[in-house]
């Protein structure tokens, strides 16, 4: 360990060495940025204000700690922003499994292992690394575990532009990728912000079944086939749920009609491999899950934090346009006296869809 002056080039070789073992630890790309979200932070206030989080507490829960990073850890300089490429070998087509009505569709970020832990295991890992290189390091990982902008910070830091869903575009990876980011107190040299290629094309707007996506980057999260799956925990509104479909868990339409992600490459982290067949399964079949089944089977997977009722909720919704079969309206009668009143209610509308 030794000391490195802030005037000194050594902070060039450093930055070079975390892109390095960045690439050791499993990430495709890694940029530096400074931590002046001001125009991002104007857009997230207009969006707040409009209510475009739904019941999203938490997005307004920390004020501008979100858009000021070093409010959220005092002494940042830099933010380290990374990404990890998720997309599973060997999945069934999404397109196939989505035009099957009696299928279950589950977003292809769930199929495997809950990312959080893998991708702040490689963070603490890279961050250990730069504490052992620079003694006056101090700094913090993130992975969905804090207010942080980070496809703002991605952007800025010149790993991708903000495609007009608002996820992240990459030329050479699309959007299947997750985001983690470490705050660090170091003055590294700074990337230049990515490059926005999306030009006049619109087809993640005009795919969107609920019409979530207003305006190019303007996105109604309570519309969201995302948000009403997994964010809302209540009752999902009727006016939605005959064009939610066969989606139990999450979208991805406006990923699969982004042409960007024709250069997508799979995931090589095995942990984001297809457990327990999910990514082409009977509706039928999950509904037929006991609690206890559920919780095992979810154990360790995205989906597991959403809990059995609102899995059911979702299943019921999408029985509910599943083609018409007796198999299909015996499964809904039979769990149409289940003590949740969120389940017993969507239940009934399927029910009222067949007959």
């Amino acid at each position: 360990m030794h000391y490195i002056n802030p005037q000194s080039k050594q902070y060039q070789k450093l930055a070079e060495n975390i892109r390095t073992w960045a690439h050791t630890l499993g990430f495709q790309s890694v940029g530096i940025t400074d931590t002046d979200l001001t125009q991002a932070e104007s857009g997230l206030l207009d969006w707040l204000a409009r209510g475009f989080h739904g019941e999203m507490d938490y997005m307004a829960k920390h004020g501008v700690k979100r858009s000021r990073p070093a409010e959220l850890l005092p002494g940042t300089l830099r933010v380290l922003s990374l990404r990890m490429n998720y997309y599973p070998g060997g999945a069934c087509d999404s397109e196939t499994v989505l035009a099957q009505g009696d299928r279950a569709f589950i977003a292809r970020y769930a199929m495997g292992r809950d990312y959080h832990k893998l991708m702040r295991s490689r963070l603490a890992s890279l961050a250990a690394r730069i504490r052992e290189a620079v003694a006056e390091y101090d700094g913090r990982v993130f992975v969905d575990s804090a207010p942080v902008m980070e496809v703002a910070l991605a952007s800025k830091s010149g790993i991708g532009w903000r495609g007009k869903h608002t996820l992240l575009l990459t030329r050479d990876q699309g959007s299947w990728f997750f985001l983690g980011e470490i705050y660090l107190n170091l003055p590294l040299p700074v990337d230049v912000p990515g490059k926005e290629y999306c030009g006049t094309c619109t087809r993640c707007i005009t795919v969107c079944p609920t019409q979530a996506i207003l305006a190019p980057y303007q996105l109604d999260a309570r519309r969201c086939i995302s948000y009403l799956t997994i964010e809302l925990q209540g009752s999902i509104p009727p006016q939605f749920r005959s064009l939610i479909g066969n989606r139990i868990y999450g979208c991805d339409d406006c990923q699969l009609v982004c042409p960007w992600n024709r250069f997508a490459k799979l995931t090589v982290e095995p942990d984001f491999a297809v457990r327990h067949g999910l990514d082409d399964v009977g509706l039928l079949d999950l509904f037929d899950w006991t609690e206890v089944q559920f919780k095992e089977r979810m154990a360790g997977s995205a989906i597991h934090r959403i809990g059995y009722e609102q899995w059911l909720r979702n299943i019921a919704v999408a029985l509910g346009n599943a083609p018409k079969n007796e198999a299909v309206i015996f499964a809904l009668q039979a769990k149409s006296h289940h003590p949740s009143v969120i389940v017993r209610e969507h239940i009934l509308w399927a029910l009222a869809q067949h007959l």
